[in-house]
């Protein structure tokens, strides 16, 4: 697994990636109406581009395919997003990009905002949920933890 930085050219295929997470592995956590909603088919690439340059965003890549990818507001010390390829779960992807991110952040916290499926994760990387809350997409309600960790 080589980690390397973001390029505009690998959007699409991050979102690929991340609508297929979402509709496999949370799967395990939401039922298929909320993962419709959290993942609909529609992203807005130039937004997720734009996003993705005015973070820190790290890219998990294996034979030339991304299998992974999270990005983190270095200033504010907000990892946004963190996504691991459905048929690379539990190999170590997810924790290397944390490791490259966390580094980097220019606070002295880092908050998430964590799924069900991802909140054992963090929590396992010494995060604490601070609040459970209840997020709207699309009119569907989905659970998810704001969760925080000293660096």
């Amino acid at each position: 697994m080589l980690l390397r930085e973001y390029k505009p050219a690998d959007c699409a295929e991050m979102a690929r990636l991340f609508y297929d997470t979402v509709h496999t592995v949370n799967l395990r956590d939401y039922t298929p109406e909320q993962v419709n909603a959290w993942a609909t088919e529609k992203v807005d690439l130039a937004a997720w581009d734009a996003s993705f340059r005015a973070h820190k965003t790290v890219i998990a890549e294996q034979n030339g395919e991304i299998i992974g990818f999270g990005d983190l507001d270095v200033k504010a010390g907000y990892l946004d997003r963190l996504y691991v390829h459905k048929d690379h779960q539990n190999e170590g992807v997810a924790a290397a990009i944390c490791d490259a991110l966390e580094s980097v952040a220019e606070t002295k916290t880092v908050t998430t905002h964590a799924s069900l499926t991802a909140k054992g994760f963090f929590q396992k990387r010494g995060y604490a949920a601070i609040k459970e809350q209840q997020v709207e997409r699309y009119g569907v309600w989905l659970t998810n933890f704001v969760m925080i960790k000293t660096i």
